[in-house]
C-alpha cells in the first residue's frame, strides 16, 4: 500500500523540520489514487494520469513535483518504484528581488515618520521595524513575532522556532541595537498586557498583511522605484540584507563557503546597512 509509505516519507521529513502541509495534502490524495488502482509501487503512468486531474497548469506541476520526490526518496530502497520526470511546465516563476541601495533603506525609515498618526506610536513602530529588519535579515514573521523577552541583553535576539522549527540567537550591530533599545525604552512605558515588541491599533501583535498594507504606503512616500511594474515590497529587505552580508566577506572560496552556511542556517551576521540609529522619530 503507497498510503505506508506516504505517511513514512512525511514523517521523516517532518522530523528534519519541514512542515509539509500542502506536500503532505498533496502526496495522501495521490496515495488514494494509486491505491484505488492497484497500485503498491510509484507508477509514472498513476502520477501523470493524478496530476492532469488537476485545476490549472501550476497545480499539475506541482502534484508531480511531489510525487517525484517521493518516487525517488522510494526508489533508492527499492527500484520497482518509478521515478517520473515532469512533464508539466511551472506557471510561476519565483519574481526577481528587489535590492535596495543604503540610500533608500534611509529613505523608507524616515517616509514612516510621515505616516499619518491613526494611532499613537505608528510611525515609531514602522520606523524601527524597517530599520530592524533591513540590518537583521529577520522574515516578517520573525520581527512581528518577537516578544520583550526576546529581546537579550548585550545586543542579542532570540528568534523562537520559526522556519523548519528551529530557534537561533541574531547579534544586532551596535546602531541597530542602540535604535531598539531605545524603542524599547519607551514601548515599556506602555500599559499593555500584550508583550509583543511591535504592536497594532488593537494593542495587539501586528498581522503580516497590515504590514505590507502599510509598506506599500511608506515605499509610495519614500519614491522607490515608482515606475516598476511590480514594485518592491517589505521582504526584499531580507534579500538585500543577504546580498550586502555577502558582499562584505571575503573573497577566499572558503571563507564564502563558510559564509553562506553561516547564512543559510542562522542570519547572524551583524552588519550595518543604514544608520538606523540616526532617526528619532516622536517618542511614545
Amino acid at each position: 500500500m503507497l498510503t505506508a509509505h506516504v505517511e513514512r516519507y512525511i514523517s521523516l521529513r517532518q522530523t528534519l523540520g519541514y512542515k509539509l502541509r500542502n506536500v503532505a495534502t498533496n502526496l495522501r490524495g495521490f496515495a488514494i489514487f494509486a491505491d484505488d488502482r492497484g497500485d503498491t509501487r510509484v507508477r509514472v503512468a498513476t502520477a501523470v494520469d493524478w496530476a492532469t486531474v488537476a485545476p490549472s497548469p501550476h497545480a499539475r506541476y506541482v502534484r508531480m513535483r511531489d510525487v517525484a520526490n517521493l518516487a525517488r526518496f522510494l526508489h533508492a530502497e527499492d527500484p520497482s518504484h518509478e521515478v517520473p520526470t515532469n512533464p508539466f511546465r511551472a506557471s510561476k516563476r519565483r519574481r526577481l528581488p528587489y535590492i535596495y541601495a543604503p540610500e533608500e533603506i534611509v529613505q523608507l525609515v524616515r517616509a514612516a515618520g510621515r505616516l499619518r498618526e491613526s494611532y499613537p506610536h505608528r510611525r515609531y513602530i514602522y520606523g524601527t521595524l524597517i530599520g530592524l529588519i533591513a540590518a537583521t535579515g529577520l522574515r516578517i514573521s520573525e520581527a512581528l513575532d518577537l516578544r520583550l523577552g526576546d529581546v537579550l541583553p548585550g545586543g542579542v535576539l532570540q528568534i523562537q522556532r520559526t522556519k523548519f522549527a528551529k530557534s537561533r540567537l541574531v547579534p544586532l550591530h551596535p546602531t541597530a541595537a542602540n535604535a531598539v533599545d531605545r524603542y524599547l525604552e519607551d514601548r515599556r512605558r506602555l500599559a499593555m498586557t500584550d508583550d509583543h515588541v511591535f504592536l497594532s491599533a488593537g494593542h495587539r501583535r501586528i498581522s503580516s498583511s497590515t504590514v505590507e498594507r502599510t509598506f506599500h504606503r511608506i515605499r509610495r512616500l519614500a519614491g522607490i522605484a515608482p515606475a516598476r511594474t511590480r514594485p518592491p515590497r517589505i521582504h526584499d529587505l531580507r534579500h538585500t540584507f543577504a546580498t550586502r552580508a555577502l558582499a562584505q566577506c571575503p573573497t577566499r572560496r572558503e571563507a564564502v563557503a563558510r559564509h553562506f552556511v553561516g547564512l543559510a542556517t542562522s542570519w547572524a551576521t551583524p552588519i550595518s546597512l543604514i544608520p538606523i540609529g540616526t532617526w528619532r522619530p516622536r517618542r511614545i
